[in-house]
């Protein structure tokens, strides 16, 4: 009992061990780390504890403080609309990425240190490998990768991951009607399943839904909402397969939050997906002071768009309900990286999970 009862006195513990969330109460003097002892457990010499502790507290203190502790992992995964990404100008397209604008896609990259990137407007495919290499020099390697071609041959969805992909499931030839007429998805959908460990998957699902740029076919807002409608439909079959999948539906919706298009995706109910809504981390924290239904007037914009000169926000990070428990909010944001606006039009988003099923 006094070889107890020293353990509980010397150290407290602050943290969250494997299968141990007793936390022992204490009043510092001193705080330090002992040599002898894992990373996390702290040496508090001179302790004194605020009451005596049970029998059972001390027997839970001891059992605590010789478990290693695990601390949850996390990973980080972003979506980035890199702006035309080509090696050569097309009919429609008729500007190649300088290595200004390249180079500062990366930085805006490694920046956020992604585990998992999610692109859109990617040129072809040597375009997908030349930056996976650039960003591999430059010290992030994101060695998996899966490319996805659409109706439009200009540009493309990927994704680069440290993980190993262990499913593929591209959607390249996706169609509604609408008006009479056929369409097909513009850009198609990625679809994979990423193991982080032998612990943890996920599914990610990456769109870039059709632009509000009118085009002489349809309304675009209209072949938008179609677009959305088959992106929604996917969701549902996985939600209905496994309403607790760990599932992130992430990219270049090109609407605002209220419009047809991303409350189709949203959803409603038990599946609503969950919108992250990363925001640049300059000190804003407080709710929206004139209604709480709305959210708060932080910074979440993603788009500029030069014609109207105006911001907004039309790229999304969604989770369903299963990885909104993993969810890491406050490591959740928008870089506001200098001159960001060189290397795209776009600005990326960036979320951070940890590596245990809730």
């Amino acid at each position: 009992m006094i070889a107890m009862f020293t353990a509980v006195r010397d150290i407290g513990v602050h943290r969250e061990y494997a299968g141990c969330h007793h936390e022992v109460k204490s009043t510092p003097v001193r705080q330090g780390r002992h040599p002898g002892l894992r990373r996390g457990v702290n040496v508090n010499r001179g302790l004194k504890l605020k009451s005596p502790p049970s029998f059972a507290g001390l027997v839970l203190a001891v059992v605590c403080a010789s478990t290693p502790w695990a601390p949850a992992e996390t990973f980080r995964v972003a979506t980035y609309n890199l702006e035309n990404y080509l090696d050569q100008a097309t009919e429609s397209r008729k500007f190649v990425k300088s290595p200004a604008a390249k180079a500062k896609l990366r930085e805006i990259i490694l920046a956020m240190k992604p585990d998992v990137l999610a692109l859109e407007e990617m040129g072809g495919i040597s375009t997908l490998i030349e930056l996976r290499d650039s960003l591999k020099h430059d010290g992030l390697n994101l060695p998996h990768y899966e490319y996805v071609t659409g109706y439009d041959t200009n540009i493309h969805v990927a994704v680069l991951s440290k993980f190993p992909i262990v499913a593929r499931r591209p959607h390249t030839n996706d169609n509604f009607l609408l008006g009479g007429r056929r369409f097909r998805v513009s850009r198609g959908f990625v679809d994979v399943d990423l193991r982080v460990n032998d612990r943890y998957e996920f599914t990610l699902i990456g769109a870039h839904l059709k632009s509000r740029r009118p085009v002489p076919e349809s309304d675009e807002a209209e072949l938008r909402f179609e677009e959305a409608k088959i992106l929604r439909a996917l969701v549902n079959h996985k939600l209905a397969a496994n309403p607790d999948a760990n599932l992130v539906v992430l990219g270049d919706f090109n609407d605002t939050y209220n419009s047809r298009a991303i409350k189709e995706i949203v959803g409603r109910g038990k599946d609503k997906l969950v919108d992250s809504r990363p925001a640049e981390r300059n000190g804003d924290d407080q709710p929206n002071p004139t209604n709480p239904r709305f959210s708060p007037r932080n910074v979440t914009w993603t788009h500029y768009y030069g014609v109207e000169d105006t911001y907004s926000r039309i790229d999304y990070l969604m989770l369903s309900p299963g990885m909104a428990k993993e969810w890491v909010k406050k490591e959740t944001y928008i870089p506001a990286i200098p001159n960001w606006g060189l290397g795209s039009d776009h600005r990326p988003l960036v979320a951070a999970f940890e590596t245990v099923d809730k």
